[in-house]
């Protein structure tokens, strides 16, 4: 009988249990999926500790890859023995064995395999939203990317540096700046022992940015506003130190008339076009070179309370893969 990760109470790593599944055929639209590769991503701890409410008992992960056991009616597009991978579905992907939406599901090219496509999927199509549809980095902007040295952070500053970006990176320490700096930021930022908006305007000559791409929101945001040049974005696409505090909007308007968005992978990919679309341009920047996933840390699956400890006490760099 296949196993999954579950929880059944909200709460910190504990609460993660291995467990026996059923696992029935594919409904109409459905895949059977089994799996070899999942991502984490700092999302499953949001859902693992309420954050984002869940009906429990509950699954976890929204990333993975493997091989199409089975196929439901009305799936043409798939076959048995299809390498495919995924990073916008429900929640499930700490599984041995799922059920899973066709429509959700994206053929694995040449050159890529499965432990690289779980590290890259979620994280990789975040980046493709953030800098292509949020704000269009173009050749030329100067950007600030906090958690550079994270799964997100790597890609991002890569993709942004191919696309001839020039990237700024807060990190926590002088390890994460090394690998902030080989992974295409030109500048990088301790936050621990240096004031990131003062360094900021050093950098930049005073102009600030256009964009801010946030994902640790309560200590960072409102300094992240600070950074912004007068137009400019701050895409708060997460928060992992706690949640940003109500908004007064005429902070917006005084500090120069700057945008807020709190972006979501689901919303940006819940038509199958958008997601195809998204997905194609992630492969090709991969298959090419510009952007390189490296798995730094894995993860036996039925060890996931452990690699949630890990990440949540800042212990992981880059992508972290648990292996089915």
């Amino acid at each position: 009988m296949p196993h999954a990760i579950r929880f059944y109470k909200p709460g910190g790593p504990e609460v993660l249990v291995w467990e026996d599944i059923s696992v029935g055929q594919p409904g109409p639209g459905e895949v059977r999926l089994r799996q070899t590769a999942v991502g984490l991503n700092y999302i499953d701890i949001y859902h693992r500790m309420g954050l984002y409410p869940q009906p429990l008992p509950s699954g976890l992960g929204g990333e993975g890859a493997g091989i199409v056991e089975e196929i439901g009616a009305g799936v043409t597009d798939l076959k048995p023995g299809d390498r495919v991978a995924y990073g916008s579905a429900p929640l499930g992907a700490y599984a041995e064995v799922r059920l899973i939406a066709a429509d959700r599901l994206l053929k694995l090219p040449d050159g890529i395999d499965d432990q690289t496509a779980a590290a890259m999927m979620l994280k990789g199509l975040t980046v493709q939203y953030l800098i292509r549809q949020t704000y269009r980095v173009k050749k030329g902007d100067t950007i600030l990317l906090h958690a550079a040295a994270g799964g997100v952070g790597t890609i991002l500053s890569q993709w942004a540096k191919h696309l001839g970006a020039r990237v700024i990176g807060t990190v926590g320490s002088d390890e994460k700046a090394e690998l902030a700096l080989a992974n295409g930021c030109e500048h990088v930022i301790v936050y621990t022992r240096e004031d990131f908006v003062k360094r900021v305007e050093e950098i930049t000559g005073g102009m600030k940015v256009p964009v801010v791409y946030d994902s640790v929101g309560k200590d960072t945001f409102m300094k992240s506003l600070d950074c912004c040049a007068p137009l400019g974005l701050v895409a708060l696409f997460g928060q992992s130190s706690g949640l940003v505090a109500p908004l007064n909007l005429s902070d917006l308007a005084a500090k120069g008339s700057l945008f807020v968005t709190r972006p979501t992978l689901y919303a940006y990919a819940a038509k199958r076009e958008n997601l195809v679309a998204m997905a194609d341009e992630l492969f090709d920047v991969v298959k090419s070179g510009a952007v390189k996933i490296t798995v730094n840390q894995t993860y036996a699956l039925k060890d996931a309370a452990r690699a949630h400890a890990d990440l949540e006490a800042r212990k992981t760099t880059g992508s972290t893969v648990l292996m089915v």
